[in-house]
């Protein structure tokens, strides 16, 4: 034994408490194999073993080890008396049960089973790492009861390998684990924290391990808000089964009326289920109204959710998400989402070999105070089907699609549609290493619409009653990719152009339903139709050409991708203004990736005005570091000069990171900064430099204590959610909660 050790040892042993060997989970431990399984007989191994006749006495000395039932125990010396079925063992003794969790004592006795049996000056090691220390014990059907104890689930070796306190730990005056349960129970326990009693209770249980389903009190959360003062949850869990539970979480505000928050679980054999909401009886304006134009109104306030994905079979498969809230405001008010747009669906899935098949709903709650729920779109039902048949067909790959929508506003534009299609894709590579794809398609649409005079913009409407259209398209696309050798790895330089055809004003007399945010970049410059939906088609003559370059070399990857497309026919097009669609030639795309090793990442992405070669899209993404310290900048401005479109131009940074240090400490942060001016945008009340929302916080994390302060303030107010600073602190213990 190591002299820091012994020291320690002795320095242990706190009023009556036996401290033993907290350190001594390596005590004498040989390998015996694997355990023998339920119903073999009792074995023994040993250096030396002797047995007398008369009284039936088995004794083993020198590195016993005793298997039976899964159970397994190593100790210096062991006495086996065949007539009572008594085992002793004594010295460095170390019994395993089968989940895995260890008993240590100086002298065991035990049962022929090895499972019950009486200890003295035990450690019990959980399988999870937990240290349970004790007077003496007993183990009465698979079960621990210990006197005088204490338990940790912390570290007591230090980095220099001699023991140390735990930070924190549970004394009590009788603690039982029950395996069966998978839970430790006190009486008259004290927790103590950096060697100081903290809190006392005449009873505790906790889970024996993380992860754990268990019935209990969660460790409270502490916020401190503008809005809502200070606030304390109180969350209660309630285990079922392994496979459902639910939470109870009261919260109490100083400045609020207090709210109810519960969120059920339930992992069914199909799939996994949420559902949840918190609620709560107060006004929308319970401060006052600086534009006095408020009147306070007492009601029910409050928000519901549900989520789940239920596979029915190896074919078919579910999916929904509810999501529904009484008012705009509450989710900010009540620090509980930012969102503005609240999304409900469901949606029925069936996958095939060759096809695919969905059906399904969505629904939809806007939280903008411009929002007008009579026009908020209800889509019901979207139906889309698709077969691809495994074998060629003219030497390419077929695909047959057909899909509906009807999208319908009790206030508003109702629309229906029906599609078929037909896409025949072929891809060959010359002699001289060109890759040639030919592509044929036809699509007939059919529409029917009605209160067109109600869109909200007329750009938007369509005619009322039946449209109909046929889009026949071909393209030809030719890709040259060339490679060699270059600065110490390989490059690759691939050129290509796109020839497409197909009719033009095609649009005439149809809705706009799903084509509006319309913006040209790298991931649709050789689309067929480049608007984002089917309500739309970009017909006419056109040419599409650009080029890749990239560079591999060990831990380095560099890529860099540029294009235009050219249309032959002189009609204004489809697109308006600004998109980069407009005229003849469009603007310029592109994309430069630059990635080293696993800890740096650069991605800008930008769009060129074709004429000036202003920059009408710059996206730059830049991730820097490892899991643990890290940092990522991230900056987009949109100067586009789209006045109907639903993205506005705008101008934005945003920051986060985390910089650990001293081993288990964190400090972690983010902002985001509005740079949006009136100049770029007049409705925009921004003066060019705006904080939008930050965040700081300091957090500590070892491998049984974490502990976090984070202050977060927001700068934007929207009716009766306002600006200012929020504090959150948050402990959690590990096994006994968060």
């Amino acid at each position: 034994m190591s002299r820091c050790l012994a020291a320690f040892l002795l320095s242990t042993a706190l009023a009556g408490f036996a401290a033993p060997a907290l350190a001594q989970t390596d005590a004498a431990a040989v390998d015996a194999g694997p355990a023998l399984k339920p119903g073999d007989a009792i074995e023994f191994a040993a250096d030396t073993m002797e047995y007398d006749d008369d009284t039936q006495l088995v004794t083993a000395r020198g590195n016993v080890v005793v298997t039976r039932d899964g159970y397994r125990l190593t100790a210096n010396e062991v006495e086996y008396d065949r007539k009572t079925g008594k085992v002793e063992a004594r010295g460095a003794v170390k019994v395993i049960d089968p989940d895995g969790n260890e008993a240590f004592g100086e002298r065991v006795e035990l049962d022929e089973t090895l499972r019950d049996g009486a200890v003295e000056n035990i450690l019990l090691v959980l399988r999870d790492g937990g240290r349970l220390a004790a007077h003496d014990g007993r183990r009465e059907a698979g079960r621990t009861t210990v006197n005088r104890a204490v338990y940790s689930p912390c570290d007591i070796i230090g980095v220099d390998g001699c023991p140390k306190e735990p930070l924190w730990q549970v004394k009590a005056l009788r603690v039982r684990h029950d395996p069966d349960r998978k839970r430790v129970y006190y009486k008259d326990a004290s927790l103590e924290f950096l060697g100081i009693p903290i809190f006392y209770t005449p009873s505790l249980s906790h889970p024996d391990g993380p992860g754990r389903n268990a019935t209990g009190i969660l460790v409270p959360s502490v916020t401190i808000d503008r809005s809502l003062g200070v606030s304390v949850e109180l969350p209660y869990f309630l285990s079922f089964s392994d496979h459902n539970d639910l939470t109870i979480a009261p919260i109490v505000y100083t400045e609020v009326n207090p709210a109810l928050s519960v969120e059920y679980r339930h992992q069914t054999a199909s799939g996994p289920l949420r559902f949840g909401g918190i609620g709560t009886y107060s006004s929308e304006l319970d401060f006052p109204d600086p534009a006095g134009t408020g009147i306070p109104n007492k009601q029910f306030r409050g928000y519901v959710f549900g989520n789940g994905r239920l596979q029915h079979s190896r074919n078919w498969r579910s999916t929904f998400g509810l999501r529904l809230a009484t008012d705009d405001t509450f989710l900010r008010r009540y620090d509980i989402s930012r969102d503005d747009t609240l999304r409900n669906f469901y949606q029925l899935e069936r996958f095939g070999v060759e096809s695919y098949f969905a059906i399904e709903g969505w629904a939809f709650q806007g939280l903008r105070q411009a929002d007008i729920a009579g026009l908020t779109p209800i889509a019901l039902p979207l139906m889309n089907y698709m077969w691809s048949p495994s074998e060629t067909v003219g030497g390419g790959r077929l695909k047959l699609a057909a899909d509906t929508a009807a999208i319908t506003r009790t206030d508003g534009m109702d629309t229906q549609r029906a599609s078929a299609s037909a896409e025949w894709k072929r891809s060959a590579i010359t002699p001289w290493g060109q890759r040639v794809t030919a592509t044929a398609l036809v699509r007939g649409d059919i529409y029917h619409a009605t209160d067109s005079a109600f869109a909200e913009l007329p750009i938007y409407a369509g005619r009322n009653g039946w449209e109909g259209r046929i889009l026949p398209a071909a393209a030809l696309d030719i890709e040259w990719p060339l490679a060699g050798p270059a600065f110490g790895g390989t490059q690759t330089l691939t050129p290509r152009v796109q020839f497409s055809v197909s009719p033009s004003d095609v649009n005439d007399d149809i809705p706009n339903e799903d084509s509006r945010a319309v913006d040209l970049d790298d991931t649709n410059l050789f689309d067929l139709n480049r608007f984002p939906g089917a309500d739309r088609w970009e017909g006419g003559r056109r040419m599409t050409y650009g080029a890749t370059w990239r560079l591999d070399r060990p831990r380095w990857h560099i890529e860099s991708e540029f294009g235009q497309s050219y249309r032959f026919d002189n009609a204004p097009g489809a697109f308006p203004q600004g998109t980069g669609l407009s005229g003849n030639f469009s603007d310029f795309v592109g994309r430069n990736t630059l990635r080293i090793g696993s800890g740096f990442d650069v991605t800008h992405r930008f769009r060129l005005d074709k004429t000036s070669l202003r920059l009408r899209r710059n996206e730059i993404d830049v991730t820097v570091g490892n899991k643990r310290t890290y940092a990522t900048i991230g900056y987009v401005k949109l100067d586009r000069d789209i006045n109907i479109e639903d993205l506005e131009d705008r101008e934005e940074v945003r920051a986060g990171g985390r910089i650990s240090f001293a081993r288990y400490w964190s400090v972690i942060g983010s902002v985001i900064v509005d740079l949006t001016s009136r100049a770029e945008d007049p409705l925009n009340t921004s003066d060019g430099f705006e904080m939008v929302r930050h965040r700081l916080g300091i957090a500590y994390q070892d491998e049984c204590f974490e502990f976090g302060v984070t202050w977060r303030r927001d700068y934007v107010e929207d009716r009766d959610f306002r600006r200012g600073n929020a504090f959150l602190f948050s402990i959690s213990l590990k096994n006994l909660g968060r």
